[in-house]
């Protein structure tokens, strides 16, 4: 009779007649047919019968067949050898197929039995097969869970358990995650993105505060709002200025930083005051206030709202608000009738704040034509026509007889109730050329202040076309200016906070807080670019979403649009600039051209547009 052997291979267990046997080895033949060589030493046992093509099917049945919580029961705490528990299993003897079951059985259960060599096994402690049993339970409802998931998914419907880590699913996803691994095979089968089956399934009711909180939780983690905060200490004593000031912003300025006071001198010359918020006098370098500043970096500006960088308490405090003397770091230049500068000094005051100017209460009376006229209706009319000329004098000064670049509009966002007005306002006004001549004049009459002081600050340089931050002063070829730096608006930006600091002990003799080289000086720089920048991307993102708000509520459905170049245009009444890939080829920049309004996507932020005629087509 035929001799058959059961042995291990390659981890598994295979069966096989002896065709010859050469001690260390052996020539057998599987059941299928194929012939191998076998080493003697992986022979777990042999047998006559049943036949070998018979043994593994009976093995395997007789195996099933075994309670595994009873074999592991029937061991000790010591290694074993399969053979011994095998009898002690069965009551007897066992069969080559009883033996062979048991094997297996150990082989197929590693929780339970712990393989210490060919044929040798250890059960696990009770408390570590608790630990491993408790596991695959939790695996296994996490399966069907996760199975749960995907067809509610698959069926338009929001998973209860997505609602407590929605957010974390939106913008972070734990990727070993039931929640994110359902997600993932539910998208994948609809062959759509996550973020879009979640709002298919109702999750983002509403998109703007989607792209709000996806901006949140990225860069402000703990919220947008400030923990509480003690307010910024008194600045001390200072002398109260001779003049009046008046402040000009948007009539949603609420960190109002900067104002102008005008004083006629003997003999004709005019002093112009230029006054700037002086928070640095009250926000110490060690305070929690000054570790918000620096955290934020600046106050973040988009259609709807803004997220400041200070607390309220801290900017009510040293914000130029009307009626209140004001902490302030004031420069004053002494102007001749023509204009030239005769001196500057700057100086630590405070300064009565008459008057907070707004831009749509101002433009009516301040603006081209009542220049032309040379009448400004306004109780400040006399000191503002001067400012415009003072102004148009500094311009020719900085940027002598070269044109001026194109002022591009500005658009001005309201939202109110979820409707959005957009009205676009042109820049390079009067009042937008005297506040900028203003505070061009400070930042960088302060930037060579410092520079000739031998004093490192953030400053301001432009060569080549590209603007950076450096610690050492350098021309701005865009202005037209020796040097430069931001110092005044210290209330909605850090650097101008870092540089406020840097003045301050200039203008009293005292040791500045940042030195040449500083690391702090450096990190500064560093952060606040990238976080300006990324503020500066936010905003972007909301005026392109509110953009495409405004075409659904009025359902526009044509649009007018100038050609830069190529097939890239730029809408005529919205911040929007985008390729249009019909554009015919012949049409050539500077074009105005006629688009139809197509699908629009306010969770991509996607807007279709067709070329439907030129200008000259449309008759215009």
């Amino acid at each position: 009779m035929s001799t058959n052997v059961f042995y291990e291979e390659g981890g598994e267990f295979k069966v096989g007649a002896v065709l010859a046997d050469h001690d260390t080895s052996l020539q057998v033949e599987a059941p299928h047919g194929k012939r191998s060589k076998v080493k003697a030493s992986a022979v777990l046992l042999r047998f006559t019968s049943p036949a070998h093509t018979a043994f593994m099917p009976e093995a395997q049945r007789e195996a099933g067949a075994i309670d595994i919580d009873f074999l592991w029961q029937c061991c000790g705490a010591d290694e074993f050898g399969y053979e011994g528990l095998a009898a002690e299993y069965y009551g007897h003897a066992p069969s080559g197929v009883e033996s062979a079951a048991v094997l297996m059985r150990l082989h197929g259960a590693p929780m339970y039995f712990y393989k210490k060599g060919r044929g040798r096994y250890k059960a696990a402690p009770e408390e570590a097969l608790k630990a491993a049993l408790a596991s695959v339970e939790r695996k296994r409802l996490q399966a069907l869970a996760r199975d749960a998931h995907v067809a509610e998914l698959a069926a338009g419907r929001m998973p209860a358990d997505f609602l407590p880590v929605l957010d974390q699913l939106l913008y972070k996803p734990d990727k070993n995650g039931i929640e994110w691994k359902a997600l993932e095979e539910a998208a994948d089968a609809a062959k759509v993105s996550p973020v879009r089956l979640l709002e298919r399934c109702g999750a983002l009711p509403d998109l703007e505060q989607y792209h709000l909180r996806r901006f949140l939780f990225e860069h402000f983690p703990k919220g947008e709002g400030f923990p509480e905060l003690p307010l910024p200490a008194a600045p001390g004593e200072l002398p109260l200025a001779e003049a009046p000031a008046y402040s000009i912003d948007d009539a949603e300025t609420t960190e109002i930083d900067d104002a102008f006071s005008l004083q006629t001198l003997p003999g004709g010359n005019r002093r112009l005051g230029i006054h700037i918020a002086a928070p640095a006098l009250g926000i110490a370098l060690d305070s929690p206030l000054e570790a918000v500043a620096r955290d934020r970096l600046s106050t973040v500006y988009f259609p709807g709202g803004k997220i400041t960088m200070l607390p309220d308490a801290a900017v009510a405090a040293y914000t130029l608000a009307a009626g209140r003397d004001c902490p302030a770091l004031s420069i004053y230049f002494d102007v001749a009738p023509d204009f030239t500068l005769l001196g500057h000094e700057t100086r630590l005051e405070r300064v009565r704040i008459a008057d907070n100017l707004r831009h749509d209460a101002l433009e009516p009376v301040f603006n081209a034509e009542t220049l032309a006229r040379g009448a400004i209706d306004h109780p400040q009319g006399e000191a503002l026509a001067w400012l415009w000329q003072f102004s148009g004098q500094r311009l020719v000064a900085r940027k002598g007889d070269a044109p001026r670049g194109e002022d591009r509009p500005e658009f001005v966002f309201r939202v109110t109730d979820g409707r959005v007005s957009i009205t676009r306002r042109q820049r390079g006004t009067p009042i937008d050329q005297a506040v900028a001549e203003l505070m061009i004049l400070a930042n960088s009459t302060w930037a060579g202040d410092l520079q000739a002081a031998g004093l490192s600050a953030l400053f301001r340089v432009q060569s080549g076309g590209k603007v950076r931050s450096s610690t050492a002063a350098g021309p701005h070829d865009g202005l037209g200016v020796a040097q430069y730096l931001w110092a005044t608006s210290p209330l909605r930006r850090y650097t101008d906070l870092v540089n406020q600091r840097q003045l301050i002990a200039h203008v009293r003799g005292e040791r500045p807080p940042y030195q040449a080289k500083d690391t702090a000086l450096l990190a500064a720089m560093r952060d606040f670019e990238a976080a300006y920048e990324t503020y500066a991307e936010y905003q972007r993102t909301m005026e392109r979403y509110w953009s495409l708000r405004w075409l659904l509520q009025e359902q526009t459905a044509t649009v007018t649009a100038t050609v830069l170049r190529d097939n890239l245009l730029r809408l005529d009444a919205l911040p929007v600039v985008q390729r249009v890939s019909s554009l015919p080829a012949t049409v050539s920049a500077g074009a105005r051209v006629e688009l139809s309004v197509g699908a629009i996507d306010l969770l991509d932020l996607t807007l279709e547009l067709t070329h439907a005629a030129t200008a000259a087509e449309a008759g215009s």
